[in-house]
């Protein structure tokens, strides 16, 4: 079941990349004109450095969420899951990333669901050793 594998990252390291204002599809355009601002992942993507982590996505289980085999998932721990989110969750001693579906509650368990047609739900029942270990956030994709 192993579909991530968490890896350790470096906050609070600045990192700045040149922000472009917009990037058209289309045409090009002169952007190095207006180049006029910065990106720092750090300070505008990772709101809780304290509780985020990244994981190395391993496996097509959420293919059809735009999520591949080698991407990088951003997982915020502090960050409350709810019925539809995409999480990282801890099932018996593995990790995995899937929907988390909480659809079938009321009958006593919660299934996490794959983006990929190929692959099962997993069920969830109090028996399992089983806890949403964070919400993903963002993915990063290596081209």
């Amino acid at each position: 079941m192993k579909s991530i594998e968490l890896i350790d990252g470096v906050f609070g390291a600045e990192l700045e990349l040149h922000l472009a204002p917009e990037l058209r599809a289309g045409f090009p355009s002169p952007a190095e004109e207006y180049i006029h601002d910065s990106l720092d992942f750090n300070r505008d993507l990772i709101k809780h450095p304290e509780s985020t982590f990244y994981g190395k996505v391993k496996g097509d289980s959420m293919i059809e969420a735009g999520i591949c085999d080698g991407d990088i998932a951003v997982i915020d721990k502090s960050k409350e899951p709810h019925d539809g989110s995409i999480v990282v969750a801890y099932v018996n001693n593995e990790f995995t990333i899937k929907y988390l579906d909480l659809s079938h509650r009321e009958e006593g368990y919660i299934e996490l669901r794959p983006a990929n047609p190929k692959y099962s739900p997993i069920r969830i029942e109090a028996s399992d050793n089983f806890e949403v270990w964070g919400v993903v956030v963002y993915t990063i994709k290596p081209w």
